[in-house]
């Protein structure tokens, strides 16, 4: 079955996070289905980055709609990536 949209991208992917607990990894905050394919994406060490204020305000921002749910699907996200407004 073809997951991706035709650029390479796959569709219906969910961003989630978690810890390693003796070797495996455990979900924070939803249940993936038994035998569900993931990638698993691992922080190196201390590295961190700085943003100017207004940089920070918008981060914050985008944190707090995807909190709320306030999302869109990443068919229309990349529908609208490719757009020129």
């Amino acid at each position: 079955m073809d997951r991706t949209d035709g650029r390479g991208y796959t569709r219906g992917m969910r961003v989630t996070t978690g810890r390693v607990d003796d070797g495996r990894i455990e979900v924070s905050r939803e249940s993936l289905a038994e035998g569900e394919a993931v990638i698993v994406l691992a922080l190196e060490g201390d590295e961190t980055f700085t943003l100017d204020p207004q940089d920070e305000a918008a981060l914050l921002a985008a944190i707090a709609e995807g909190d709320r749910g306030d999302v869109i699907s990443a068919e229309k996200f990349f529908c609208e990536l490719g757009r020129e407004d």
